[in-house]
């Protein structure tokens, strides 16, 4: 008996958990939208500190999506920036509803957070010195440079590792920083999400002097973050999402924050398979 109470007890709990985000978000009219700041082109501030960039307009689009589907007259959708470090843990707090980044997903994360359906397929890839080689075995006992707290760390020292290759790593808080390093001589190849390299590429003008590599480490699934076990309110990002998927949307959106760019081929395919049918 006192196992069936126990279980019970249990169940109740998760049920009031469940539906905690969608009530506060009725309640108040809000919703906190965390993004990152440096991660452009898919989640950045622009000059005036403004959230931009693919997941941020994304979300724009979600929280309008929302507000139809509660039957709200109004929801305000407030972006607060997070960090690399911080951003899981925020969603854990309760302090932000959904984080809309450049958000892996990872058994790992899973542990503190849930994830909505994709919205955005990447890999890790790396800018290298003109010359430099094409490979990665052409960076052993190379200065090379990353973000920590991400997947892209893991990756490379998962990389280097395997291949039992050898380089002296350092790790940067922010992209802003370790382009700076790149550019300056102090590191000989900076890794991190191929999006990201290939915006910073082209809008700091590096073609002269450095070189995209065509390797990839990973690709990987990403998506919004969302707290874990509330199963109402991940369905209703899922639905929303989905119906986003079909009626064009994500495909507009993609197109408005990235213009002139052409999805590649593991992109268009998860614009296909990403939609969950009703």
């Amino acid at each position: 008996m006192r196992l069936l109470a126990l279980t019970l007890a249990i169940t109740l709990t998760a049920g009031t958990v469940a539906a905690q985000t969608i009530e506060r978000i009725r309640d108040t009219g809000k919703i906190t939208i965390g993004f990152r700041v440096d991660a452009a082109p898919l989640s950045f501030a622009d000059a005036e500190g403004r959230p931009a960039g693919y997941t941020p307009l994304l979300c724009d689009r979600l929280a309008q999506a929302m507000a139809d589907q509660l039957d709200m007259a109004e929801l305000k959708a407030s972006f607060v920036p997070v960090t690399t470090s911080d951003r899981f843990d925020r969603i854990a707090k309760g302090e932000i509803d959904i984080l809309c980044g450049a958000a892996t997903v990872t058994l790992e994360r899973q542990k503190i957070v849930d994830f909505s359906i994709p919205v955005y397929v990447d890999g890790t890839s790396v800018i290298t010195r003109r010359g430099a080689g094409a490979h990665l075995s052409d960076l052993a006992g190379k200065t090379i440079g990353f973000r920590a707290d991400t997947t892209t760390e893991q990756a490379v020292l998962n990389s280097f590792q395997g291949a039992g290759l050898e380089a002296r790593f350092e790790r940067f808080t922010d992209h802003k920083a370790g382009f700076k390093a790149l550019n300056n001589g102090t590191l000989d190849a900076y890794f991190a999400d191929q999006s990201i390299l290939i915006f910073n590429y082209l809008a700091g003008k590096m073609a002269e002097r450095f070189q995209l590599m065509d390797e990839i480490l990973t690709l990987e699934k990403q998506a919004l973050a969302l707290p874990r076990g509330d199963s109402d309110f991940r369905l209703l990002i899922d639905t929303l999402l989905s119906e986003m998927y079909a009626d064009g949307t994500i495909n507009r959106v993609f197109h408005e924050a990235l213009p002139g760019v052409e999805p590649g081929a593991a992109l268009k395919a998860m614009f296909l398979i990403a939609p969950t049918l009703p």
